[in-house]
């Protein structure tokens, strides 16, 4: 393509080399240090954890916080805070893997939906099936086929989010290519996949990257909703979901249990949810 064209149409895509701006300073940079915090405790579990999630301690069952335990143990003996930072590792595993997949799936298929009209209509009814069904529901009908586990959480969260991304993606590109620098560019003589990758695919990812980071903070919440149903991660693999579970299960005797598993939670859900706030923020002021 010629570089009259590109030269005249680059005004809408100045502001890519700013793209994450956002994330730089305010609540958008605080949200990511969260983030690498709590990912950074997952992916060094094995230099940070004082000891193997799985040894079991003599005596020490239910144990208040110590020097030695210092999250305590738990009704087996087995120290809370090594178990945290490696459930943490399940957790980051599940969300950063299934729901990029889930959403890269959706906009593929959502840019399937812009070009071709049966395959719009097929997906437009899939989507509405999928979308039809709770997490939970579709947790509980994937589990029956499956089996609980870590398979079966990513799935859930892939099936989830496809048909999210899938329409925000159909809805981005068909309100992009009516804009007047797309018309600009058709009338130059420009072809449909070049409009589409240089400027319809580019001015579609700020949202993009707004649902992806609520929809990895809402994976948080799936993964410990369905451990904490026994559809998730099971004993003796820990996970955020399944520690929960177990604190709530001895708050009466140990109330401090639950204290560690649900702080990362937080941490991670609050900084994910900075992040994408942050990006929605920029958007709308663009």
């Amino acid at each position: 393509m010629s570089t009259g064209i590109d030269t005249a149409l680059a005004e809408p895509a100045a502001d890519r080399d700013s793209r994450w701006d956002a994330l730089r300073t305010g609540r958008g940079l605080i949200g990511v240090i969260l983030v690498v915090i709590v990912a950074l405790a997952g992916l060094l579990a094995p230099w940070l954890a004082p000891y193997a999630p799985d040894r079991q301690f003599a005596g020490a069952t239910l144990a208040d916080p110590s020097g030695a335990h210092l999250f305590g143990t738990d009704s087996v003996g087995r120290d809370i805070a090594s178990r945290t930072l490696y459930g943490t590792r399940i957790d980051l595993l599940v969300i950063f893997v299934a729901v990029p997949l889930g959403a890269a799936a959706g906009v593929l298929l959502g840019l399937a939906a812009t070009r071709f009209r049966r395959v719009d209509t097929v997906l437009q009814r899939a989507f509405d099936l999928i979308l039809a069904f709770p997490a939970i529901v579709l947790a509980i009908a994937l589990t029956m086929v499956l089996g609980p586990g870590v398979v079966t959480i990513a799935a859930v969260l892939m099936l989830a989010e496809i048909p999210v991304f899938g329409r925000l993606t159909r809805t981005s590109v068909l309100t992009v290519r009516q804009l007047p620098y797309v018309e600009a560019a058709r009338a130059l003589g420009a072809g449909e996949n070049w409009i589409l990758r240089r400027h319809v695919l580019p001015n579609c990812l700020e949202p993009l990257t707004v649902q992806l980071a609520l929809a990895m903070s809402v994976g948080v919440f799936v993964e410990g909703a369905m451990s904490f149903l026994g559809l998730g991660i099971t004993p003796p693999t820990p996970s955020l979901g399944s520690l929960i579970k177990e604190g709530v299960e001895s708050s009466y005797h140990s109330p401090f249990f639950v204290a560690g598993p649900l702080a990362v939670v937080i941490v991670l859900v609050l900084g994910l949810l900075l992040i994408s706030q942050a990006l929605a923020a920029r958007s709308r002021r663009r």
